[in-house]
């Protein structure tokens, strides 16, 4: 068995070093357009237009006449959230939104901070720009860009933003004070969604760089978790230069060589310097990682391969879609919550510097030397006390205190 597992690493490490060695070490800037029809001739509308989320009684009682039609199916016997959200408990969950939530009072929450949207490469971005209540005399903020990834949006960071725009109303200090810009991506949200294929992460990263030109910052600090975390990945790649520090609560790291030793780690932790803390976190191999991975992705392949197929159910049933999205905030933020009835690509190296926060209960772990294979100026690596997936949702005060650690360790270089 050992020298069948030794085999595998030695031809995975074989296999990996002829087909992923870096061969460049920016992406192209290059450019596009992904709005409806042909480019037009002239300069594109760089205005940047305030935006005010709204609703409607008659967008509210379609909603709720299309609640009230719900089929629900009775889940198996003992189930609990092993095959997904829970039909029982997701009837409490219709029942609240139905008769119970104030989407007037949401609406207002919602517009607590300034929204705005501004066209770039054909597409209306939609984002929120929010900018310290009070600065210390001769300060000036530092421009973060956060980007939040799916099943998300920019209301992801609503409960971190007062941490990193008014730390000190908050008790943590006002070394490092921000003035923070959450896109939605482009599909997502408020934001408008491409009109022709080919659309990716590398595009939605040139897009937010010319955002945050067109709101006038040569030089940001880049945040992002899940698919924000390659968008932000993929910023630095495209201009290294503009990107002061890049901040990141997930890494996709899975193609470096580190992940071809996982079979063998356990045993051999120090060879392959996996701290006990790692090793904790990834064994038992099975259950941490392959399983974990293969319960969890199933929507991530419908979605790559035949999005417009299950695209037309969730578009038109609400109670889907709330199923759909609530089944990753419970089992993406502690896998144990599926024992419960309620649910309780890398490309090149990237040389900015760089911080991670590892949280515990993320769906793959990734030592810091993985993180450091891919991003080499790793500056912070900090072992998160508790947390999931969704990072600036779940535990905001933490992740605005690693944020700061990071800049303080980076500006003190």
């Amino acid at each position: 068995m050992w020298l069948e597992i030794l085999l595998t690493s030695v031809l995975g490490f074989v296999i990996y070093w002829f087909v992923s060695r870096d061969k460049e070490e920016t992406l192209p800037l290059e450019d596009g357009w992904w709005g409806p029809g042909s480019r037009p001739t002239g300069r594109e509308d760089e205005s940047i237009r305030p935006f005010k989320v709204e609703t409607s009684d008659e967008e509210i009682n379609d909603l709720h006449q299309r609640i009230d039609k719900a089929r629900l199916t009775p889940p198996l016997e003992d189930s609990r959230f092993h095959y997904g959200f829970n039909s029982n408990y997701l009837k409490q969950i219709v029942s609240y939104w139905r008769n119970e939530f104030d989407w007037k009072k949401q609406v207002e929450i919602l517009n607590r901070y300034p929204h705005f949207k501004t066209k770039i490469e054909g597409l209306d971005i939609h984002f929120i720009h929010v900018k310290p209540p009070q600065l210390p005399s001769g300060r000036t903020p530092k421009p973060l860009l956060m980007v939040h990834g799916w099943p998300g949006s920019f209301y992801e960071f609503y409960k971190i933003i007062p941490f990193l725009t008014d730390p000190k109303s908050h008790g943590l200090g006002d070394e490092h004070v921000f003035e923070v810009i959450c896109p939605c991506i482009p599909g997502y949200g408020f934001s408008e969604a491409s009109s022709k294929k080919g659309f990716n992460t590398v595009a939605t990263a040139r897009i937010f760089y010319k955002l945050m030109l067109r709101l006038g910052f040569q030089e940001f600090y880049v945040q992002g978790g899940d698919w924000g975390a390659l968008i932000c990945t993929n910023i630095a790649q495209l201009v290294p230069s503009h990107v002061k520090g890049l901040h990141l609560n997930m890494a996709f790291v899975l193609r470096s060589f580190y992940t071809l030793t996982l079979p063998l780690g356990r045993h051999f932790a120090g060879l392959f310097g996996y701290t006990h803390k790692d090793v904790e976190l990834m064994y038992p191999f099975k259950e941490k990682i392959f399983y974990s991975l293969m319960r969890e992705s199933g929507y991530m392949h419908i979605q790559a391969t035949k999005p417009d197929t299950v695209g037309c159910a969730l578009n038109d049933s609400p109670v889907g879609l709330a199923a759909y999205i609530l089944e990753k905030f419970s089992t993406w933020t502690k896998s144990e919550f599926r024992d419960l009835e309620d649910g309780g690509l890398e490309r090149m190296k990237v040389y900015v510097p760089t911080g991670f926060a590892a949280f515990p209960c993320e769906l793959l772990h990734a030592p810091e030397n993985w993180v450091k294979f891919k991003y080499p100026k790793l500056i912070s690596y900090s072992y998160m006390p508790r947390g999931g997936h969704f990072a600036a949702f779940e535990e905001p005060q933490l992740l605005a205190q690693d944020i700061r650690k990071f800049v303080g360790l980076l500006e003190r270089q």
